[in-house]
């Protein structure tokens, strides 16, 4: 059994001053609207509908937070840590207001958890680096902290426009430092699952090596 089996709802929040205490590692998922980040969520834990989609882009403007846990020495479950849902950044549909919100309520919270390891960046594979995509990446680089980018439904892609976009991303990637790693997955075809576990799980193991501010 992977530890993301373990995945459970804990709570929503919408502000700043609703963030639960910062006491296990955490790892948060960003993405636009419709790349997929709720099917990634879904897939790396095996359960169907633990993370929820909204049809319409910038409507959810809450963070999602949910444990991760496994038995300790006595065969009682503890806490280990926490996967968080960042709403989803449908800024090409959203109000002006909206993005302000986002940047508000995600700013603040990547200045204030010292507890997190890691942002998984979920982006469409046959559209990597779309403008809203790169404004949210230099906002969360602005912070050290480990960045996976996750290029999905790359099931859509044949084998030469899979390794050329993996090339490409990679290239970026360097650009921006070694904290930055990439990956191809496919949430629908379950493509590249066991080597998204295997990197969060170095994360929250902190089995690799640790980003230096």
């Amino acid at each position: 059994m992977s530890l993301f089996d373990s995945a459970r709802f804990r709570l929503s929040v919408s502000r700043l001053d609703g963030l639960p205490p910062a006491d296990v590692p955490e790892i948060a998922f960003a993405g636009r609207s419709n790349a997929g980040k709720s099917t990634t969520i879904n897939v790396l834990t095996r359960q169907g509908r633990l993370a929820f989609a909204s049809k319409t882009p910038g409507r959810t403007q809450l963070i999602n937070f949910f444990d991760l846990s496994e038995k300790n020495a006595i065969g009682h479950r503890e806490r280990v840590a926490s996967l968080v849902d960042l709403p989803g950044y449908g800024f090409a549909k959203a109000a002006e207001g909206t993005r302000k919100t986002w940047s508000e309520l995600i700013g603040g919270y990547l200045a204030e958890r010292d507890t997190l390891t890691g942002i998984v960046v979920v982006m469409d594979s046959r559209r990597p680096f779309m403008p809203t995509d790169e404004w949210v990446i230099d906002f969360l680089n602005t912070r050290p902290v480990r960045l996976h980018l996750l290029l999905n439904k790359c099931d859509q892609l044949n084998n030469q426009q899979k390794k050329e976009t993996l090339l490409k991303v990679k290239a970026r990637a360097a650009e921006m430092g070694p904290h930055v790693t990439v990956q191809l997955f496919s949430g629908l075809k379950r493509i590249g699952v066991d080597e998204l576990r295997e990197t969060l799980e170095r994360w929250i193991r902190r089995e690799d090596t640790p980003v230096v501010p």
